[in-house]
């Protein structure tokens, strides 16, 4: 048998005897280097996983459940401590989701097209996907398209070819749980092309298994994005408060110069806010505020005018103002959450 050169990575919860299976598998298909965490499975799992350091893999521990990104990033580490910088790796999960044939699969897909992400694809238009997992992995499809701009029919997807221009990504990528894997994916689609292996879809009794929560969990897969609605929001009260408070308070006036002030004032303040929530909390930026600085204000500057240009532009038409307004300003929020992500606060991570 050939033996494959990638690093195989597998993050493990309490798992079961189908690690076990799996791991064995690998091996007959030729792979040799396997490198499983223990999320803080605790005492009653401690056997499982004596069991793999006997067949040959490295098992890493977490004391506690740090969760699916955290395990992810630590199973990175110790691939680079144990074998270098200069590898390719394959991520994989331990409940049976990802059979050994298609791993395979990833992994020659992967020779070649050694500089892309290569990501192992369920078909879920089978009869025998979970309701819940079937619309999630929809609305998280459509969702990828709207803020990336790109095309991804499986973004939930544990089965990843990950070459090595993307391991200070995979090392660095914000989150500890599930929503680690969206906030790769959303990052790597700047650095690199994406392709797409078809693989079974399995899930077992309705996929019980699964450690997702489906209401906790969503939330933190959409995080980035929700932070950045809710500092769009917090800067939209500033502004407006701020517009009032100056217009009744301060200037006493309706004249239109100080309309205009009061406004102007108020818009200045509110994007201030809205720079540093979205610096500190939403993107979690570790970059010079400077550049970034210099960019959002050719960004606010261009997106205040894109507003009152198209919404003037439609005022001509059979579309109410108001609803130009909305409709204007919906899309030019999806494109500056984009352009945010991509250009105002992107990490400077190396390709």
């Amino acid at each position: 048998m050939e033996s494959l050169g990638q690093i195989i990575l597998i993050p493990a919860f309490k798992p079961d005897e189908k690690i076990v299976i799996l791991i064995k598998r690998l091996f007959s298909e030729g792979f040799r280097r396997v490198i499983v965490v223990d999320d803080g499975s605790g005492e009653r799992y401690a056997d499982i996983f004596m069991r793999l350091r006997e067949m040959g893999c490295i098992v890493e521990q977490h004391e506690k459940n740090l969760g699916k990104g955290a395990a992810i990033k630590t199973a990175f580490a110790a691939a680079v401590k144990k074998f270098g910088r200069e590898n390719r790796y394959i991520t994989a999960d331990a409940d049976g989701q990802h059979l050994p044939e298609d791993i395979r699969k990833v992994a020659e897909a992967m020779k070649q097209n050694p500089d892309t992400l290569v990501l192992g694809v369920r078909d879920f238009g089978s009869g025998n996907v979970p309701i819940r997992s079937l619309l999630g992995n929809r609305i998280t499809s459509v969702f990828f398209r709207l803020v990336c701009g790109r095309k991804c029919p499986d973004t939930q997807t544990g089965l990843r070819g990950i070459p090595q221009g993307l391991t200070d990504l995979a090392l660095s990528a914000d989150g500890t749980r599930y929503e680690y894997e969206m906030n790769f994916l959303m990052d790597a689609v700047l650095k690199v092309p994406f392709v797409y292996v078809p693989i079974k879809t399995v899930y077992e009794d309705d996929n019980k298994e699964s450690h997702f929560r489906p209401v906790s969990d969503s939330l933190l897969v959409y995080g980035r994005f929700l932070r950045f609605a809710a500092s769009s929001l917090t800067g939209f009260l500033v502004d407006y408060s701020l517009f009032r408070i100056l217009l009744e308070k301060v200037f006493v006036s309706t004249l239109s110069t100080y309309i205009f002030l009061a406004t102007a004032m108020a818009r200045i303040c509110s994007g201030i806010v809205n720079f540093l929530l979205n610096r500190r909390w939403s993107f979690h930026s570790r970059q010079p505020a400077g550049g970034e600085l210099i960019r959002y204000l050719l960004l606010f500057i261009g997106q205040m005018a894109a507003s009152g240009g198209l919404v003037s532009a439609l005022s001509h038409t059979f579309i109410p103002v108001p609803a130009a307004k909305i409709i204007v300003d919906t899309i030019l929020f999806f494109v500056s959450f984009r352009i945010q992500k991509d250009w105002v606060f992107r990490s400077r991570i190396s390709h």
